[in-house]
């Protein structure tokens, strides 16, 4: 079945353009011209695969169309790319502050934005996990308790929600814990080291990450100069 694409773009030609080279590539594009249409329609059903979104709309700008995006439960999850002319670093920082899972800036070529959609929508695809006979598929830690298979995590019995992107940036410092992992492995590992990315978009991800781990955060180490650590043993927190 054909992924649903949801693009929200005012640019009549962009449109145009956008719609008939991902068609090609067998997608099914839907299109709306501002921030209101545009979640009116991520909310409808059929719900959109991914969603390419504009930063600079008519009406909402496009910062605060990705705040709601990522802050209602049906759309939190989808996989976001900011595709705009703004191409400063604070721009892309604060796209991924808002949950984006990668930016894009005008002009682009279609092969690259397409490699792009690729590697967002196959990281947020679960990978299915083996289990060793005799263990339980959930893997406990102090307060955390993680269910890989599921793509769960709760902290002091309560689920907290994680975005796909997020998700895998905990499971990976959690697989390799007592071990550094550097700012440029993690982009390696989690993002698929996007040449666009720079350390600091790894440092803005951990940070939402802590926010949202709330007490089990102290389990996050950051080793100064290099990158981040998770703890080895639970009662390491002490």
């Amino acid at each position: 079945m054909p992924q649903r694409v949801l693009l929200i773009e005012d640019e009549a030609d962009l449109v145009e353009t956008m719609s008939w080279s991902l068609g090609r590539e067998g997608y099914t594009v839907d299109s709306r011209t501002n921030g209101a249409d545009g979640l009116e329609r991520a909310l409808a059903d059929p719900p959109p695969d991914l969603i390419l979104l504009d930063l600079m709309l008519p009406d909402i700008p496009g910062t605060e169309v990705a705040r709601q995006l990522r802050s209602h439960p049906r759309t939190r999850d989808t996989p976001l790319i900011m595709v705009t002319a703004r191409a400063e670093e604070i721009d892309r920082v604060v796209g991924f502050e808002l949950g984006c899972d990668d930016y894009l800036t005008k002009p682009f070529s279609m092969r690259e934005l397409t490699l792009r959609m690729r590697a967002v929508l196959r990281r947020a695809t679960p990978a299915p996990t083996a289990v060793p006979e005799g263990r339980s598929e959930q893997l406990t830690f102090g307060i955390l308790r993680i269910d890989a298979p599921g793509h769960r995590v709760w902290v002091a019995d309560e689920e907290i929600a994680l975005t796909a992107l997020e998700f895998r940036l905990l499971t990976t410092l959690f697989e390799r814990r007592g071990r550094v992992q550097t700012r440029e492995v993690l982009l390696s590992d989690v993002w698929g080291m996007n040449p666009d990315l720079t350390t600091r978009t790894v440092d803005t991800h951990v940070k939402r990450l802590r926010e949202k781990l709330g007490p089990a955060a102290v389990h996050v180490e950051t080793v100064r100069g290099v990158g981040y650590r998770f703890q080895d043993r639970p009662e390491d927190a002490g």
